[in-house]
C-alpha cells in the first residue's frame, strides 16, 4: 500500500526540518506502551531511514503545522531533514499497522484520509469520520491500540 497523504505532502513542502522533542507527558493517554507500539508501526526513522531502536531508544519529536508526533532513531537526525521517501514509508508502514477505520471498524480504502489526533496520524475511511474521532479520541485511540498490536502479531507491518 503506498499512502502519501497531503498532509504529509503538506509537512514535507513546508521543509519540516524543524524538530520540537515532545514532552514525555505529552498526550498522557496510553503513556510509554503507545509509544512502543507507534514506534513498531512507524517502523523506521524518517531522517535516515534506519530501523528504530537500531542506535537505543527512539526520540519523539513534533513536526509540521499539525504537530504530528514521529520518532527518530537518534538525536543527530534532530539536524537533518526528513527524507519524503521515508516519510512516505512510515505513512504506510502506519497505515498498514492500522489496517481499519476506528471510528466504522471496516478496512481502511486505497486512499484513507488521515487526520492528526492528540499527536497521532489516524487513518479513517472517510471524511466524517474525521469528526467522530476528534469528539471522543481516546475511545478511536485505545481502538487503535488494539489494531496495531493484532497488526504486529501477525507480522503485517512492512519495514
Amino acid at each position: 500500500m503506498k499512502v502519501l497523504t497531503t498532509l504529509s505532502i503538506g509537512a514535507l513542502l513546508l521543509g519540516i526540518a524543524q524538530f520540537s522533542v515532545a514532552d514525555e507527558g505529552h498526550g498522557g493517554h496510553g503513556g510509554a506502551e503507545r509509544d512502543k507500539l507507534r514506534i513498531a508501526a512507524q517502523g523506521i526513522c524518517p531522517v535516515s531511514g534506519q530501523k528504530l531502536g537500531e542506535h537505543g531508544p527512539p526520540l519523539k519529536v513534533v513536526v509540521g503545522k499539525q504537530k504530528e508526533e514521529v520518532f527518530l532513531c537518534c538525536k543527530g537526525c534532530l539536524k537533518e531533514k526528513l527524507d519524503a521517501k521515508h516519510w512516505a514509508t512510515i505513512h504506510a508502514n502506519i497505515a498498514a499497522a492500522q489496517g481499519k477505520c476506528p471510528v466504522m471498524q471496516k478496512p481502511l480504502p486505497k486512499n484513507p484520509k488521515a487526520t492528526v489526533v492528540n499527536g497521532q496520524v489516524v487513518y479513517v475511511c472517510c471524511p466524517p469520520c474525521t469528526k467522530k474521532l476528534a469528539k471522543d479520541p481516546e475511545t478511536y485511540l485505545k481502538r487503535l491500540d488494539t489494531y496495531y498490536t493484532a497488526s504486529l502479531q501477525a507480522g503485517a507491518v512492512r519495514r
